[in-house]
C-alpha cells in the first residue's frame, strides 16, 4: 500500500509538494523525503505532529527521544511507521520544520494506493519555491521597529526599580530557600 501526500507551506504562495512512499515506512522516512523535496538541510530539529480536521495538534512524533511532560505518549520518527497513525485519506499532519520559529508545513493524505509498494519515497510533483528553513531574526523585527529605552519600555520617566519589589511583600530574596 502506498500513501500520496501534499504539502504546502502558510507563507508561500503557489507552493506545493507530492510524496509517495510506502505505508511501512517509518516517519523518518517520510521526514528524510520531504527535506529532500525542498532541499533543506538534515541538521534540525523537526516534529511531526497529528492533526485534527481543523489543523489542532494532537499526537507528536519526534525526531529524537524526548522527555515530555504532555498528556500523549512519546513516538520517535525512526521507530515509528505510518500506517500505525495515518490510516484514512484526508488525514491530516503537521511537519515542523523550524521549531525555534514554529513553522511548519501542513500535510494532508492525499490517497491510499492499495496493491503497490514503494521501496523508497518519490518527491512525484513539485510546483513553486519552499519557503527559508531558517528565518533570520531581523524578518520577525519590522524595519521601522526602534529600541525603546528603560523610560519607554515602563512607560514613564519616573520609573523606579524600587516599584518591583512592592508586591512581593517581606521575600528576603538573599535566601535560597525560596
Amino acid at each position: 500500500m502506498v500513501y500520496k501526500f501534499v504539502f504546502f507551506s502558510d507563507e508561500v504562495d503557489n507552493f506545493y509538494r507530492e510524496i509517495k512512499i510506502d505505508a511501512d515506512a517509518t516517519f523518518f522516512q517520510l521526514h528524510e523525503a520531504i527535506l529532500d523535496s525542498v532541499e533543506f538541510s538534515k541538521d534540525q530539529i523537526t516534529s511531526f505532529f497529528l492533526c485534527t480536521d481543523q489543523w489542532e495538534k494532537e499526537q507528536e512524533i519526534t525526531l529524537f527521544e524526548m522527555d515530555s511532560g504532555s498528556e500523549y505518549d512519546n513516538y520517535v520518527m525512526e521507530s515509528t511507521v505510518l500506517r500505525d497513525f495515518v490510516t484514512e485519506e484526508k488525514q491530516r499532519m503537521i511537519y515542523v520544520f523550524d521549531n525555534i520559529s514554529d513553522r511548519a508545513f501542513f500535510m494532508e493524505l492525499k490517497e491510499i494506493i492499495l496493491g503497490s509498494n514503494l521501496s523508497e519515497a518519490v518527491c512525484s510533483l513539485k510546483k513553486g519555491i519552499p519557503p527559508k528553513q531558517i528565518v533570520d531574526i531581523d524578518s520577525f523585527v519590522p524595519s521601522d521597529a526602534s529600541i525603546l529605552s528603560d523610560d519607554d519600555f515602563y512607560g514613564s520617566d519616573g520609573y523606579n526599580d524600587d516599584d518591583l519589589s512592592e508586591g512581593f511583600g517581606d521575600m528576603d530574596f538573599e535566601d535560597s530557600s525560596y
